[in-house]
């Protein structure tokens, strides 16, 4: 196996135009399972395909491309680095962005095995290859080089290199080269501070963390919304949100959506602001969240009854974000008739809205109405079926309407709505009231996707291990949906099958 490989190598070393024995040996490589290659290549010497990457004809360098993916995918880092160092680091300035993102994730690949890191940290031309590479114009190289370069964070040497020698300077200069470019340095200081209050404690040290939340104050209401985003991804992190409430960055962020009515442009940066403080509450605690910054409750409640469908969306999403723990529920009963307006107007985008947003209305309900069995106290439960009764004078009738509509995504969403208050004893005796809604579940002819299947399975898979179902449902229903149950989501029954055949 080696030996036919050495011999394609050799092939192609002694021919002016290889394309064809290119193919043939990326068809071999492909041949072989990776576990058996690895032994095979490991001795080959590799130079002959790195020298024909400087090529300009496309094919052949894509072709080079393939087969050294394949090769040194399956090598050690170690053996890479110490055998390919020269030819990785000539990819890093090569002119083909398959060839710089080759280099790029060979180099993910060493930083992240100690040893084989080692060597890189003491090549300074490589780290600073990899750093300028961040501000190549194709994004796919910018983003290799973060995902590499931030692997270094996850040791102190690494930080140390970055951080405390003059590649902190290459970084800072690369930052001055545009405002995308600046904003991909941010991305990646970001994922290196969200790996350890260590890592951040280098960022912050670097001044680039404070110069992303001066960002947070400029006249470019873009750029604010950028900045909006790079700081909920570090608030993702508790050390982050440490960070970010130390600097004031909370009230300054609810200051911004306080005076935001006073600015024609909110819109541009309002959902990153609503989506900033609804982590913010899963994170921590929601009625924390929302009583020391009531204006982000007050707010996503309007941008419900919004017309514009990318507030809307936003509202909608961080509502069943709220109302998918316990204490956002209880928090959003609190608010009384407000909450009652806003499920009327989450109900109303259910039924008639565009689909995307009747789909993000029905999973938003679907959370809310969300309670797991050690969370069923007789208040909770209360609380859950008040908020279904008030969809619809007929809310069975409703959802259940909304699934038979031609739209496949809906009718996955809706059956979650169902699957939500099958867990529930309230939820089982409207099942078992509402006529023909047990033939409904057990009725396979229904829904025709294998996501529509799966959701029919969790409905029925809910109900069966419901400690309640059996005694409500009755023994006949409980009975069938176990059948139901043990024969799986795309069981296909003999008669349907024969009738199948006989269409045919």
């Amino acid at each position: 196996m080696a030996a036919s490989i050495e011999s394609l190598l050799e092939e192609i070393s002694g021919v002016q135009e290889p394309i064809e024995e290119l193919q043939g040996l990326k068809t071999a490589l492909l041949a072989i399972p990776a576990n058996a290659l690895r032994g095979s290549v490991s001795g080959l010497r590799l130079g002959v395909i790195f020298s024909l990457l400087s090529s300009s004809r496309g094919e052949q360098v894509e072709l080079c491309v393939d087969i050294l993916e394949r090769i040194l995918t399956v090598l050690s880092p170690e053996h890479v680095v110490q055998n390919y160092r020269a030819e990785l680091q000539a990819g890093l300035t090569h002119p083909n962005e398959e060839v710089k993102i080759l280099a790029l994730v060979q180099i993910g690949r060493i930083v992240e095995h100690r040893d084989a890191a080692t060597e890189i940290l003491h090549d300074h031309d490589i780290l600073r290859a990899v750093i300028q590479c961040i501000a190549e114009e194709k994004m796919a190289v910018a983003k290799q080089a973060i995902r590499s370069l931030s692997k270094l964070s996850h040791c102190k040497p690494g930080l140390d290199k970055l951080f405390q020698t003059d590649l902190l300077k290459v970084i800072k200069d690369v930052m001055a080269t545009s405002d995308i470019v600046r904003y991909r340095i941010y991305e990646l200081v970001v994922e290196i501070s969200s790996v350890s209050p260590i890592s951040l404690g280098y960022c912050a040290n670097s001044s680039i963390l404070s110069q992303l939340l001066g960002e947070l104050s400029g006249d470019d209401v873009l750029i604010r919304a950028t900045a909006i985003e790079m700081v909920t991804t570090l608030a993702h992190s508790q050390h982050g949100r440490q960070y970010l409430a130390q600097q004031g960055i909370m009230e300054k962020l609810s200051n911004m959506i306080i005076g935001s009515e006073a600015d024609s442009f909110s819109s541009l940066y309002l959902p990153g602001l609503v989506k900033f403080f609804g982590n913010l509450a899963i994170a921590d605690s929601p009625q924390q969240v929302c009583e020391t910054y009531p204006a982000f409750q007050n707010k996503v409640f309007e941008m419900t009854l919004d017309a514009d469908p990318v507030m809307l969306g936003v509202a909608l999403d961080t509502l069943g974000l709220l109302g998918s723990t316990v204490e956002g529920k209880q928090v959003l009963q609190k608010t009384g008739e407000k909450f009652k307006t806003v499920l009327s107007k989450m109900s109303q985008l259910a039924n008639s809205a565009a689909t995307e947003l009747r789909v993000r209305s029905l999973d938003a309900i679907s959370q809310l109405l969300t309670l797991q069995p050690e969370q069923q106290t007789e208040d909770l439960l209360a609380l859950t079926e008040s908020w279904f009764l008030h969809l619809s004078n007929h809310p069975m009738d409703m959802i259940r309407s909304i699934s038979t509509q031609p739209f496949p995504e809906l009718y996955c969403v809706a059956l979650g709505i169902f699957s939500a208050i099958a867990a529930q004893p309230w939820g089982q005796k409207l099942m078992i009231s509402t006529p023909g809604f047990m033939e409904f579940i057990l009725d396979r002819s229904t829904g025709k996707s294998k996501e529509a299947k799966d959701a029919k399975f969790e409905l029925v898979g809910t109900l069966v291990s419901s400690t309640t179902a059996a005694n409500i449902l009755g023994s006949q229903h409980y009975i069938h949906l176990k059948a139901y149950l043990r024969e799986g989501p795309y069981y296909v029954s003999a008669v349907a099958a024969v009738g199948i055949e006989g269409a045919d």
